[in-house]
This record gives structure tokens, C-alpha cells and sequence, in this order.
């Protein structure tokens, strides 16, 4: 399943998909698999996005029960 809010909150911020990985310490590609749906991130990971994007986990990656 495609990460939309992921996506839509970097560009949100005005960031390309290298911006963050850089700012996150991954590769791009890395982030393009992760909006893709094709990557599970760690929750390291995915809180270092958080912080950057200025969002919660709740925001950018769970669902909403």
C-alpha cells in the first residue's frame, strides 16, 4: 500500500525525496521505496521522518481504527 500522507507531508515541507533521505540518513531511494509501499521502515527510521516533517507516527504511518 502507497505511503500518500508520507508523501504529501515532504512535499508539504517543500523537500525532495533526496532532502530527506539526506536530512535522515538514507538514500533516496530508500525514501521512494518507503512512499512506494515497497519497504518497511525501522521505527528509528520512522521517527527521524517524523521529526523532520514535523509530523506524529500517528500522522505518517499507522491507520486509523
Amino acid at each position: 500500500m502507497k505511503n500518500l500522507k508520507l508523501k504529501f507531508a515532504r512535499m508539504e515541507k517543500g523537500l525532495s525525496q533526496i532532502e530527506l533521505a539526506e536530512k535522515v540518513g538514507v538514500t533516496r531511494q530508500t525514501i521512494g521505496m518507503m512512499e512506494a509501499g515497497d519497504y518497511n521502515p525501522s521505527l528509528k527510521l520512522c521517527t527521524a521522518i517524523c521529526r523532520e516533517l514535523g509530523k506524529t507516527l500517528n500522522d505518517l504511518f499507522w491507520e486509523a481504527v
